[in-house]
C-alpha cells in the first residue's frame, strides 16, 4: 500500500475510488506495443474520470449519450477526436453537433432513420459530415449488409455526406481466439464484397474488440497470446484498411481501486458476515454471478498477513443482494478496517444502482504519476435527487 493510499484512507471516513494515471498511462503502451500500428479509440463510457487524462494517449474517444459529450466539452476535449456513437442519437443533439462549426467529429450510423437524419441535417447546414457505417451482429445494433450497400449504392447523391467504413462490434469479455478470427474474417469477406461487387473500398474499420478483464480470483487469462493472435488475425486481413479498436474496459480496468470500510460484523447461524459502508451501489462487476466469484481485494495494512476466517463481504443496503462475495478467507479482521477492490476502473462504479436507498455517492481521486491525489468529484448526497420538487410548474 502506497504513501498516497494510507493517507486517503485516514482521510476518507466512507467509501471512495481512485484511479491511478500512471497505471493507466503504461496500459495503454502496452496495448499498443502488442497491437502494432493500429489505432486506440477509448470508449468514454467505461469511466469518465479519467478522460482528460487518456486524451492524448489514443487516436479517438467514443461518445454515445449528449450527457457524455457535455462532459468531453466540459473538459476541453478536442471535437476531432470524437467519434459520437451510440444505438440512440437524440435527433436534436444531433443537429447541434452538425449545426457547430467547431465540431469535426465523427458520427456511427446505426439505422436507415439516423442515415437519413444526417444527410438531410448536412444539406440543411452546409456541412460536409464523415460517417462510419455499423455492420449489425445481428442485435439491437447496427444495420444490415443490404441496407449498407443500398447506402453505398447511392451514396453519390449525397453531396455532403462522407462514408469513411464500416464499425463493428459483438460483445464484451471475449477470450476466444476463434471467435475474433471468425468476426474479423466475416469483416474482411464484407469489405471484399463492398469493393468488388459495388467499386466502394473501406478506408476505416473501427473494431469493438471486447478484450476481456480478469476480475476474480479463479480466471486466468494468457493476455499475451491473445493480443498476439489477434494482432496475427488483423495483419492477414485481405483488405487492408486504417484499423481503430474501440476499447473501454481493456484500457481502463487496472487503474481502478474501490475502498469501502468494514462498519459491523457478525455471524449468523454459523456464517461470518462483514458490513461495509459500500455495497452493490457502489461496486458491480461483469460477470458477478451473485458473488459467488471472488474478487481480488486486500485488507488495508494486512496484505501480508496470514489469511484465517472465511467471511461474506456485505454491503450497506437493505436487500438481500447487496454481498459482494462470499466465503472469502481474510486475515483478522476488526471494525474500521479499510477493503480494497482491484480492476475497477472500468463500468464497476457506473453500472450501480447509484440511487438506491439514497445513499451517498462516493467521492473521486485521480492519483497522478507522482502519486499526488487530486480530488475530482465529492461524496455526493442523493438526496437532493431523489427529493421531490413541488415547485416545478409544468
Amino acid at each position: 500500500m502506497t504513501e498516497c493510499e494510507k493517507k486517503l484512507i485516514a482521510e476518507n471516513e466512507t467509501a471512495f475510488y481512485t484511479f491511478d494515471i500512471g497505471v493507466l498511462k503504461r496500459r495503454v503502451e502496452y496495448l499498443r506495443s502488442r497491437l502494432g500500428n493500429m489505432q486506440l479509440c477509448y470508449a468514454v463510457k467505461a469511466n469518465t474520470f479519467i478522460i482528460k487524462e487518456i486524451e492524448n494517449c489514443v487516436e479517438r474517444l467514443e461518445v454515445c449519450s449528449p450527457g457524455e459529450y457535455a462532459v468531453c466539452k466540459a473538459l476541453g476535449i478536442s471535437p476531432e477526436k470524437i467519434v459520437i456513437s451510440g444505438v440512440y442519437k437524440t435527433p436534436s443533439f444531433i443537429e447541434e453537433l452538425v449545426k457547430d462549426a467547431d465540431f469535426n467529429g465523427i458520427f456511427t450510423v446505426e439505422s436507415l432513420t439516423q442515415y437519413e437524419l444526417l444527410c438531410n441535417l448536412s444539406e440543411k447546414y452546409g456541412r460536409k459530415l464523415s460517417l462510419l457505417l455499423r455492420l449489425t451482429n445481428g442485435s439491437q445494433f447496427g444495420i444490415n449488409k443490404a441496407d449498407i450497400d443500398n447506402i453505398i449504392l447511392n451514396k453519390n447523391l449525397k453531396k455532403n455526406i462522407d462514408i469513411m467504413g464500416i464499425q463493428y462490434f459483438s460483445g464484451t469479455q471475449k477470450t476466444s481466439i476463434k471467435k475474433y478470427r471468425r468476426e474479423i474474417e466475416k469483416i474482411d469477406a464484407f469489405l471484399t464484397h463492398l469493393k468488388d461487387d459495388l467499386g466502394y473500398e473501406a478506408t476505416e474499420l473501427e473494431y469493438g474488440t471486447g478484450f476481456p478483464v480478469s476480475y476474480f480470483e479463479d480466471e486466468k487469462l494468457d493476455e499475451e497470446a491473445l493480443l498476439n493472435g489477434f494482432s496475427d488475425i488483423v495483419a492477414s486481413m485481405e483488405n487492408k484498411p486504417a484499423v481503430t479498436l474501440e476499447i473501454g474496459r481493456s484500457i481502463a480496468a487496472s487503474c481502478g481501486k474501490y475502498y469501502t470500510h468494514i462498519v459491523d460484523k457478525k455471524i449468523n447461524k454459523e456464517l461470518g458476515y462483514l458490513l461495509c459502508d459500500g455495497g452493490m451501489h457502489h461496486l458491480v462487476y461483469f460477470g458477478q454471478h451473485m458473488a459467488m466469484k471472488q474478487p481480488l481485494l486486500s485488507v488495508a495494512g494486512k496484505e501480508n498477513e496470514p489469511v484465517g476466517a472465511e467471511w461474506n463481504i456485505c454491503g450497506s443496503l437493505c436487500s438481500m443482494n447487496d454481498i459482494i462475495a462470499k466465503y472469502v478467507s481474510l486475515p483478522p479482521v476488526e471494525i474500521g478496517d479499510t477493503l480494497i477492490f482491484e480492476n475497477t476502473g472500468a463500468y464497476c462504479m457506473i453500472e450501480c444502482i447509484s440511487l438506491f436507498l439514497t445513499r451517498d455517492i462516493p467521492a473521486v481521486y485521480l492519483i497522478d504519476e507522482n502519486q499526488n491525489a487530486v480530488s475530482v468529484r465529492r461524496t455526493f448526497e442523493t438526496s437532493q435527487l431523489n427529493t421531490p420538487d413541488y415547485e416545478r410548474k409544468i
